[in-house]
């Protein structure tokens, strides 16, 4: 089973970063955290590594829902999304596909709520696409 939603931009990094918390926001989604992988390996085990950020992003009225559902569903918030560079001028953006991650939680009622996220994260993931097309 495919676990995420994904899609590759010719644009900088930064950008795609940018990009994608705009597509975020404009779903409903703020962004709760931001792991910069490069710099904490870098600063962790001394290692190097492409550009990498990992978005946590939430929607706080589906997450309200979800949490009223299910109250360990903290442990799978907020959803993840990932902006990495592929090769310089490449940005490849995913994001989790919440219903395959929600498979291992036995809550039916869980499954409209994540169904809801799904639809919205695929949105994010259509309008970064498009918004690419219209570059030159």
């Amino acid at each position: 089973m495919i676990y995420y939603f994904a899609t590759t931009l010719a644009i900088p990094f930064e950008e795609g970063v940018r990009r994608t918390k705009a597509a975020l926001q404009e779903e409903g989604f703020g962004v709760l955290s931001e792991i910069d992988v490069a710099a904490t390996l870098k600063q962790k085990i001394g290692v190097e590594f492409r550009p990498y950020r990992i978005l946590g992003a939430c929607n706080p009225a589906l997450a309200y829902q979800a949490l009223q559902q299910e109250d360990k569903i903290g442990t799978m918030l907020p959803c993840n999304l990932v902006v990495q560079e592929q090769a310089p001028g490449s940005v490849e953006i995913a994001a989790i596909d919440p219903v395959a991650s929600m498979q291992a939680v036995e809550n039916p009622a869980l499954g409209a709520v994540a169904a809801t996220v799904r639809s919205k994260l695929a949105a994010v993931v259509k309008r970064l696409e498009a918004g690419n097309q219209d570059r030159p």
